[in-house]
């Protein structure tokens, strides 16, 4: 398991263990940041759509302006502290620097919980992105295969995308295969190649796969087990961001999300099976 999720996880696992007096919102004069947050009567929250976390409503149906985990965390967040959400839009330049410039008080945009980052932010994790294997159903040698280390063999040929995010983690986790890079012609994964029968297999996002397998049929997934959503392959996980030195707002808020987990789950996986 990689190691930024077991962590992440461990730290799940003691804030679940907290008494559930932990989760109520800091008294008035324990977390500047929360008091301030009240006398606004809002809770800034930097927003930038990155499905399955975070949708945005651009039609003029009455509906809320966004949906998804994130924003169902957050409204809760709001709902706590007896204020407003006021979303304020970023960029993917600025989603992080807002936070230090005082700009929000969260940013809500999902956020992948990295190294660099994490010098410059604390994190909110519940939920992580990981990588599938998908294959022809008809192809044996993939169908036969009953887990992810088993297409590591040199009879199997994975294709990917030269350049990608993928690359360096496949030729890293399938050295004895024979590994096959091609040029991106914009697709969301080298699936010509796969339904070619050039390769027998070619890494996904576990999020893009689920509208994948709609649209191509004939498809089979690596790890198997709920459509390869509970992969832990090249994982990494996804969170809010939060401006350091927040102790107890961070831990307010870590627990408040521990405590959704279920519900922040039930909710992704409804936008995902949108798409």
């Amino acid at each position: 398991m990689n190691k930024h999720i077991r962590s992440a996880l461990l730290s799940l696992a003691v804030i679940a263990a907290l008494p559930a007096a932990a989760q109520d919102a800091p008294a008035p004069g324990v977390s500047p940041r929360i008091d301030a947050i009240r006398k606004a009567g809002v809770l800034r929250v930097g927003v930038l759509a990155n499905l399955p976390w975070l949708a945005e409503n651009t039609k003029s149906d009455g509906g809320e302006a966004w949906s998804g985990p994130a924003w169902l965390l957050t409204k809760e967040y709001a709902r706590a502290l007896g204020v407003k959400v006021e979303p304020v839009l970023v960029s993917h330049e600025t989603k992080v620097p807002v936070l230090a410039s005082n700009q929000v008080d969260l940013s809500i945009t999902p956020l992948a919980e990295t190294p660099d980052r994490l010098k410059a932010i604390d994190f909110v994790i519940y939920s992580a992105t990981s990588v599938c294997m998908f294959g022809r159903a008809d192809n044996t040698k993939f169908s036969q295969s009953k887990s992810v280390d088993d297409l590591n063999r040199p009879e199997i040929t994975i294709a990917y995308f030269i350049g990608g995010g993928e690359e360096g983690w496949v030729k890293e986790r399938f050295p004895k295969a024979k590994l096959r890079g091609v040029t991106n012609s914009g697709a969301t994964a080298p699936v010509e190649e796969v339904m070619s029968k050039r390769a027998d297999a070619a890494p996904i996002n576990r999020v893009p796969y689920v509208g994948m397998a709609k649209k191509v049929k004939g498809l089979s997934v690596l790890p198997s087990a709920n459509d390869c959503q509970g992969s832990m392959e090249k994982a990494a996980p996804v969170g809010l961001g939060v401006d350091k030195n927040q102790a107890a707002f961070t831990n307010w808020l870590r627990a408040v999300a521990t405590r959704m987990k279920p519900q922040l789950d039930a909710e992704e996986r409804k936008i995902i099976d949108k798409l």
